[in-house]
């Protein structure tokens, strides 16, 4: 692995490098009136703030105020009011703003880039792939609104006299918890359908990556909605959660398992949906006729991309025995040929863990998995040198059952090899434990790859790709099986869960009641010969 050292990078929102004689551990600063304008569009009067500090280099960021219940409650009326009119914007006008902020993100992406890798310490190319995918969203739902929203008719129970229409309601004002690992995707993808469908938001990012999460509302508004429809409030989850699923129409969250069960629990209490996508043991498997090559490459982006900290990533690889030897080789080749640095600059191949708990919990899991027996054949360091939460791209052989990381989700730069010799054995394997969110194949049989993955038991499956093939098709769903979620988000399941179906029948000339003076026992005679000459005629 080699090391690229902190460069300034400059720009509109960097001050550049602070005097470091004065202060030799900070790089980075944001301009005082930058980060003003952010923080003034937070709904939060408490007078208490809390201080972020950067990833890249332990430097502060910025003092966030917080939010108390009042102003959650303030939040929800200001959106509430702001709805009441969105909803009644047309389609084509709501679809209309989400094309100007396709472009307004793409115009922007330095900026959003920049205090992306400034507040999660994340590599540039891994920061790139948020404005990237809020792009491709934006488009999507923009294209399809009215494949998905618009009126529907259905089959009416007596043809031709029986008109029946499905609408598709806003179910008001959408809840949305977004976590710190990818910022400006997750603050905003789950929330542009919520609005395209006629509804608005409050919105509770992650404490650590609050700004980047403001510059996405900040961008909103700028591409043309409304002032009020996009609120953010800030406080710890444990406050401020409850106050939102409390006051929500629907919850969407995205966290850890644990944290996962307790929303669903709050939004059962008042009979309100949610989706909730949680933790994954994702696993890859390497068939024994994969391309090794492109299986090596793969398996990098997939274990070790934004530092292992994405809930599609990869933990666990399962390599057929024939290939196995080839496969490592290669793979930890290329994961040695990593760069890792703290830097705004392009060229890094990894860039930070977000937090001394993120890399205490990793260097937890490398250093039981190393005492119980577990071999380590590269990485398995901390690199204090490059900033504050580094830890090195780490490959482990020889995980067993007993050992914490082999069961539980590490989020971040570790990944344990396993061989197997029967395929089945392989897909019991990776079928193993509670969790499914995403899966992984190398075969050059794309048919028996698709077969193969029928049997895996997660959400989402890529074949020959990492993560990026399902993750960026937005018109699939999604999201986790068992307890890595429920609900999806993308494609049609992402907007319809943000709406009530409303079925709207017209009923013409007849009555579902006997007529012309007919008695209860011959109208049901009559209706029970209907039904046999639907069935024959193959009406549904």
């Amino acid at each position: 692995m080699s090391d690229r050292n902190p460069t300034p990078a400059g720009g509109p929102l960097v001050e550049g490098p602070h005097d470091p004689e004065h202060d030799p551990t900070a790089s980075y600063a944001l301009e005082p009136e930058y980060v003003a304008a952010l923080t003034r569009r937070l709904v939060a009067t408490s007078g208490h703030s809390v201080q972020v500090h950067s990833p890249l280099d332990g430097a502060p960021l910025a003092h966030i105020p917080q939010s108390t219940d009042d102003d959650v409650a303030e939040a929800f009326a200001r959106a509430r009011r702001a709805q009441a009119a969105w909803a009644r914007t047309s389609l084509d006008e709501r679809s209309a703003v989400l094309l100007r902020l396709h472009d307004l993100v793409l115009d922007r992406q330095d900026e959003i880039i920049d205090l992306t890798v400034l507040e999660s310490g994340k590599a540039r190319k891994h920061a790139f792939d948020e404005p990237l995918h809020i792009a491709l969203t934006a488009r999507y739902y923009a294209r399809t609104a009215h494949q998905h929203l618009d009126t529907e008719r259905k089959l009416g129970v007596v043809p031709g006299l029986t008109r029946v229409e499905v609408n598709r309601i806003p179910k008001g004002v959408v809840g949305i918890i977004s976590p710190w690992n990818y910022p400006f995707t997750m603050a905003l993808c789950d929330g542009l359908p919520a609005l395209l469908a006629g509804n608005a938001v409050v919105a509770k990012p992650d404490a650590q990556t609050m700004l980047t999460a403001l510059l996405a509302a900040q961008l909103l508004e700028e591409a043309g909605f409304p002032k009020d429809l996009w609120q953010v409030v800030a406080g710890p989850g444990s406050e401020v959660g409850p106050s939102i699923i409390g006051r929500a129409d629907y919850v969407c969250f995205t966290g850890s398992t644990a944290t996962g069960k307790l929303v669903a629990r709050g939004c059962a209490d008042r009979l309100i949906g949610c989706s909730l996508e949680l933790g994954g043991k994702n696993p890859l498997l390497v068939l024994r006729d994969a391309d090794l090559e492109k299986a090596a490459e793969g398996a990098v982006r997939a274990s070790f991309s934004n530092a292992g900290q994405l809930c599609v990533s990869m933990e666990r690889l399962f390599v057929a025995d024939q290939v196995y030897d080839r496969f490592v080789e290669r793979f930890v080749a290329r994961t040695q040929a990593m760069t890792l640095g703290a830097t705004l600059e392009w060229g890094n191949d990894m860039g930070s863990l977000i937090s001394q708990a993120q890399l205490d919990t990793v260097v937890a899991h490398v250093d039981d998995a190393v005492a119980k027996g577990a071999r380590v054949l590269t990485g398995g360091r901390a690199r204090p040198d490059l900033g504050p939460f580094f830890y090195e791209p780490t490959i482990l052989e020889g995980v067993t059952p007993d050992m914490t990381c082999f069961g539980h989700e590490t989020f971040g730069p570790v990944v344990a090899l396993y061989r197997f010799h029967d395929e089945a054995d392989a897909v019991a394997r990776a079928n193993d434990g509670s969790y499914g969110l995403n899966a992984s194949i190398y075969s050059q049989d794309g048919a028996r790859a698709r077969t193969i993955a029928r049997q895996v038991l997660c959400g989402t499956v890529n074949i020959n790709e990492a993560f990026g093939a399902t993750f960026a098709s937005i018109d699939s769903p999604m999201g986790g099986m068992r307890e890595s979620g429920m609900g999806r988000r993308q494609g049609s399941e992402g907007v319809l869960r943000y709406t009530e179906s409303q079925s709207v029948a017209t009923q013409r000339l007849i009555r579902f009641a006997p007529m012309l003076g007919m008695s209860d026992e011959t109208y049901a005679k009559v209706m029970t010969a209907n039904l046999r000459l639907m069935k024959k005629l193959g009406r549904a």
